[in-house]
């Protein structure tokens, strides 16, 4: 059901679990789908002995799509007109990622009713790993 600007109010928010357990076969598809073969996704040789990291880690983007799935989830498919995010850290296999999207603003503007929301996904150490914002169109 489309989120109601009437039902909204500053300070709501939503948050759900995005992934459990990021698995490296989980980084290595996201590689396969985005075509983003960086070696610091996938090769642990590569990754620790070169790079000097201490493993593989996710892509930012794929770190952005899970957040979106909790923001699609909570305003509806195809009523984003605005998302931006800043990755913060690194996410590593192992991860259990909660993403959150917080009401800043409900809002009219030339007949439409929007919500702009603040959004950050933290890891299971409560560490941010993405900040950012989005805006939706909401029904009246």
């Amino acid at each position: 059901m489309a989120l109601k600007a009437s039902a909204l109010k500053i300070g709501d928010n939503h948050s759900e679990c995005v992934v459990e357990n990021l698995s490296r076969t989980q980084i290595v598809q996201y590689a396969g789908v985005s075509g983003d073969y960086n070696p610091l996704h996938s090769d642990e040789v590569y990754t620790t002995q070169i790079a000097g990291y201490p493993s593989v880690f996710a892509h930012g983007m794929l770190t952005m799509g899970l957040t979106s799935k909790m923001l699609t989830n909570y305003v509806g498919d195809g009523r984003l007109t605005k998302f931006g995010v800043r990755f913060t850290n690194q996410v590593w296999p192992g991860d259990t990622l909660q993403s959150t999207a917080t009401v800043e603003a409900i809002r009219e503007e030339g007949g439409q009713h929007y919500v702009d929301l603040k959004l950050t996904t933290v890891n299971q150490d409560g560490k941010e790993v993405v900040s950012g914002s989005a805006t939706a169109r909401v029904d009246a």
